[in-house]
C-alpha cells in the first residue's frame, strides 16, 4: 500500500467505531495517528528520526511539514523545554477517510470533532547545551500527531512522557505507545482512566448533549485505583486569560474578527505564545465551530506558504500564528495583524496593546499592537474589562479569570446564535405533515430578510446587554465561511431528523392494511423504497425510537 492510498495503514480502517482490539494499534489509533521524534541533523537539518507505531505511513510532504513545524525557528531563541501546537493539511489521498460517519463525531461537540483533512501536532521541544554534539546543543522534539483537538490532554501527556523519553529514548517510547494502545477509546460523555508511566490521568470526554459552560469535571469516586488518578478538569480548554491579558480591552474586536472568519496573523515571540493565542482566538466563538483554516504555528517552509502569501488575490480566511519577523513584510497586505511582545506591567496591570494603522507596520522591530482598520459593530463590555482588571489587582487566580472570560464569550456567542437557531427550527416542516406513503416534506429555504424581520422581537437584545449594530454584524456573518458551515451542519441534522420521523411513522403504519387494495406493481415499488430507506438509515446511523 503506498502512502497516498486511503488512510495509509490497515490498522486505521477499524477505528471509526472506536477501535477494534483484534487489530494491532487500533485503540492507539482512536487517540493518536502516530508519535514522531524530530532531531537536528548537521547535513540534513531537521529530520524525522523515528515514527511510532512502525506501520504508520506518512507521505513525504507530511514528513517535511512535521519536521519544520516541530522546531521553533531561530528567532525564538528557545532554550530548555518548549511546548507548542501546530496544525497541518493532510496529503490529498487521505481525505476519503473512514471517519466520515464516525460515531465519535456524531456525539461530540462540533468544536471537538475529529479532523477529517488535517492533523494536529503537539510538540515538546528540548534544546540544551551539549559539548558532545558538534553544534554544541542537543535539539530534539517529541511530537504527538492526532486528529483530535485535545490540546490540554496531549500537552499534559507530553509533560509526563517527554522528560523520561529524552533520557531513555526509543524503548521508553515503545512502552508508552503500548500503554496508550490499552486505553479505552474516547467516547463522548464518558469519564475515562488513562494509565501512562505510573500515572493515571482521569478525563471526561465532552458530549454534544452537555450544557455549554457546565460545571468542571469532578473526581469519579467509583474505583479504588492505585495510584490515585490525576484529574484533568478539561481535555481541550486553554488559559484564556493568559492568552488575552495584553488585549483585554480589545476582546470584542477579536471575537468579531473570529466570528466573521477574517484573515488574521498573530506575530509572537515564541511558538508557544503564537499557538496558544491562535487556539484561544478560534475557541472564543465556541460553541459555534470555527469553519475557516487556522495554523497555530506557521513557518516559511510550510507547503501552503506561497498560497497564503500571494499578493495577486485577497488574503484567504485563515488565522496564522508566526514568530519569524520576516512575515512583517510578507503580510503587509493582510487586513488584521496582532503583534504580541513581552508582557509589560503598567503598575500592577498588564500594559494593553493599542489599535494602530496598518501603514505603521513597516519595520522588523515593529512595536506590539493590533494593526487594523476594522471598526467593531458592537460596543465594548466595560463592566467585564473592569472586573478582569480588578481581578488582577486582587491577585485573582488565572483559572478564575479565564472562567470569567470563557463565560462572557460563551454568553456573547449564544446571544448571537440563539436567534439563528430559533429561526432555523421554524423552517422544519410540522410533524403531522410527515406521512408513511410519501417522501418527507422539504425544509423551507433560509431567507436572510425574513430572519432580519424576526430580530425586533427575538433578537440578541433579549439576552445581551451589549449595544451596537447587531443587524450589520449578522449581514456580514452571512457572507462568512462560519455561517456556511453552521447552516450546512444544522440543515444536515434537520434532514436526518426528518428521515428519522419518517421511519417512525412507517414503523407505526399498517402496511398490510395499505396493501389490500393495491396492485402488485405498487406493492413491489413500496418494498423497494422501504429497503432503500433502511439501507440509508443504517449508513447514516439514524436514531429512531423503534430501532
Amino acid at each position: 500500500m503506498n502512502s497516498f492510498d486511503g488512510s495509509g495503514s490497515p490498522r486505521h480502517d477499524q477505528v471509526a467505531g472506536g477501535g477494534d482490539s483484534r487489530y494491532p494499534w487500533s485503540r492507539f489509533a482512536s487517540w493518536l495517528e502516530c508519535v514522531c521524534v524530530v532531531t537536528f541533523d548537521l547535513e540534513l537539518g531537521q529530520a524525522i528520526e523515528l515514527v511510532y507505531p512502525p506501520d504508520v505511513k506518512l507521505t513525504e510532504k507530511e514528513k517535511t511539514s512535521i519536521c519544520y513545524l516541530s522546531f521553533p525557528d531561530s528567532y525564538s531563541g528557545c532554550l530548555g523545554d518548549t511546548q507548542f501546537s501546530f496544525r497541518l493539511r493532510q496529503s490529498v489521498g487521505r481525505r476519503a477517510s473512514r471517519f466520515r460517519d464516525d460515531a465519535y463525531n456524531r456525539d461530540a461537540p462540533v468544536t471537538l470533532q475529529r479532523e477529517v483533512s488535517h492533523f494536529f501536532g503537539y510538540v515538546y521541544f528540548r534544546q540544551v547545551k551539549d559539548v558532545s554534539v558538534k553544534r554544541g546543543y542537543f535539539q530534539k522534539s517529541l511530537v504527538l500527531v492526532s486528529r483530535l483537538p485535545y490540546t490540554h490532554l496531549f500537552h499534559s501527556l507530553l509533560q509526563i512522557i517527554a522528560p523520561e523519553f529524552f533520557e531513555k529514548l526509543e524503548p521508553c517510547l515503545e512502552a508508552v505507545c503500548n500503554e496508550i494502545d490499552q486505553w479505552p477509546s474516547p467516547v463522548p460523555g464518558l469519564t475515562l482512566n488513562l494509565p501512562v508511566m505510573g500515572v493515571v490521568l482521569q478525563v471526561r470526554i465532552p458530549s454534544k448533549s452537555d450544557k455549554p459552560g457546565g460545571s468542571p469535571v469532578k473526581q469519579a469516586a467509583k474505583e479504588n485505583l492505585l495510584p490515585a488518578p490525576t484529574l484533568l478538569p478539561t481535555i481541550h480548554e486553554l488559559d484564556l486569560f493568559k492568552c488575552f491579558q495584553s488585549a483585554l480591552i480589545h476582546l470584542q474586536m477579536l471575537w468579531e474578527l473570529m466570528l466573521l472568519g477574517e484573515p488574521v496573523v498573530v506575530m509572537a515571540l515564541s511558538p508557544t505564545i503564537s499557538s496558544e493565542t491562535v487556539l484561544a482566538l478560534v475557541s472564543s466563538i465556541s460553541p459555534l465551530k470555527f469553519c475557516c483554516d487556522f495554523r497555530p504555528y506557521f513557518t516559511i517552509h510550510d507547503s501552503e506558504f506561497r498560497e497564503y502569501t500571494t499578493r495577486t488575490q485577497a488574503p484567504p480566511n485563515v488565522v496564522l500564528g508566526v514568530t519569524n519577523p520576516f512575515f512583517i513584510k510578507t503580510f503587509q497586505s493582510w487586513p488584521h495583524i496582532v503583534r504580541l511582545g513581552e508582557i509589560r506591567m503598567a503598575g500592577d496591570l498588564p500594559k494593553q496593546v493599542k489599535v494602530k494603522k496598518l501603514s505603521k507596520l513597516k519595520t522588523l522591530d515593529t512595536k506590539p499592537g493590533i494593526y487594523t482598520a476594522y471598526k467593531t459593530f458592537l460596543h465594548k463590555d466595560k463592566i467585564l474589562i473592569k472586573r478582569l482588571l480588578k481581578g488582577i489587582q486582587r491577585k485573582r487566580p488565572s483559572e478564575v479569570q479565564s472562567a470569567i472570560l470563557r463565560r462572557h464569550l460563551l454568553e456573547l456567542t449564544q446571544s448571537f446564535i440563539i436567534p439563528l437557531e430559533r429561526y432555523m427550527a421554524g423552517l422544519m416542516p410540522l410533524q403531522r405533515s410527515v406521512t408513511p406513503w410519501k417522501t418527507p416534506p422539504q425544509i423551507r429555504p433560509f431567507s436572510q430578510d425574513e430572519f432580519m424581520s424576526t430580530l425586533d422581537h427575538t433578537g440578541p437584545q433579549l439576552t445581551s446587554v451589549l449595544k451596537g449594530d447587531w443587524i450589520g454584524l449578522y449581514r456580514k456573518f452571512f457572507r462568512s465561511p462560519n455561517f456556511d458551515g453552521w447552516y450546512r451542519q444544522r440543515h444536515k441534522e434537520m434532514t436526518q431528523k426528518l428521515e428519522s420521523l419518517h421511519l417512525e411513522v412507517i414503523c407505526d403504519a399498517d402496511l398490510l392494511g395499505w396493501t389490500k387494495d393495491k396492485s402488485e406493481v405498487e406493492i413491489v415499488d413500496l418494498i423497494l423504497k422501504l429497503r432503500e430507506k433502511l439501507i440509508k438509515a443504517r449508513r447514516q446511523q439514524l436514531q429512531c425510537l423503534h430501532s
